[in-house]
């Protein structure tokens, strides 16, 4: 998986591209009517209920922008929150808090979204055993602040891109020339790299699962749009060979019943791709 240090790498990237996208040569709104040396105060404001996520990132903004900002968080990543709370307080410069403001709202509102919505699915996960695993459908150039999001929501990530973990699906099966040939090929190509990473392999009916065990050395098998009962006979064929997940269209009315299937892992696309931003916004005091 993807090291904190690549983590916070990824983050740093975010927050110079957003800024150079956003401000460019210069936030001319705020250099055209504040003084240079104006200071001011304002709220981070909940305007809609759910989890709070993105107060870490939002603190690295301002201090990317201005190192002598100010700040007092009140209501940390993770908690729920409701109309009225007040997140945080930011100090300082008014012309490097406006600089800052639209990023860190833009930021903020998407990931307490996608946390508001893994915490929905994880707690109808209770008590099943079963984990939620978000996907590789983010949004581009975002998506360590998704991802980020889905743990704070109380998910677990999936793959982070393509170097951390190999995952053979359909297509990469077919054109290797069928499952055998995909996973040793995989293995070979592992070995002769000295590459230590964790092989996926997607299945598309039970006798594809067979295959896949009897090719051997596989992490985990996708379970891909399975019904229910071929879930269950999956899980049963599969036993402690490897995990297994299941995915592909399955939504907060499903979850559960895959889940009873006794599979180890759900991964949905509509955690991070399907959501609304939650309504947020940082108001002067």
């Amino acid at each position: 998986m993807i090291t904190e240090a690549q983590l916070n790498l990824e983050i740093e990237r975010i927050i110079e591209n957003a800024i150079r996208e956003d401000v460019g040569p210069g936030d001319y709104s705020s250099l055209a009517c504040i003084p240079a040396e104006a200071t001011g105060k304002a709220k981070l404001l909940v305007k809609e209920a759910g989890v709070i996520a993105g107060v870490a990132f939002a603190l690295k903004v301002f201090a990317y922008v201005d190192a002598d900002l100010k700040t007092e968080v009140h209501i940390q990543d993770g908690s729920s929150v409701a109309v009225g709370d007040i997140v945080l307080y930011v100090s300082g410069s008014s012309q490097s808090i406006l600089k800052a403001e639209r990023l860190v709202l833009n930021a903020m509102q998407r990931m307490s979204a996608i946390a508001t919505k893994t915490r929905h699915y994880a707690d109808l996960l209770k008590g099943t055993g079963t984990k939620i695993l978000d996907t590789r459908k983010t949004t581009p150039g975002f998506r360590a602040l998704e991802k980020m999001a889905v743990k704070i929501g109380g998910g677990e990530n999936h793959r982070f891109a393509l170097y951390d973990m190999v995952m053979l699906k359909d297509n990469h099966i077919d054109f290797a020339g069928g499952i055998d040939k995909a996973i040793h090929k995989t293995q070979q190509y592992l070995r002769s790299n000295n590459l230590d990473l964790k092989i996926i392999v997607e299945a598309r009916d039970l006798e594809e699962v067979q295959e896949i065990l009897e090719a051997g050395g596989v992490y985990r098998i996708l379970l891909d749009n399975f019904n229910y009962e071929d879930t269950r006979k999956a899980v049963e064929l599969i036993g402690d060979q490897c995990l297994t997940e299941s995915s592909g269209g399955i939504n907060e009315e499903t979850l559960v019943e895959y889940a009873k299937c006794g599979v180890d892992y759900i991964s949905s696309g509509a955690l991070t791709h399907s959501i609304y931003n939650m309504d947020l916004s940082l108001k002067a005091v």
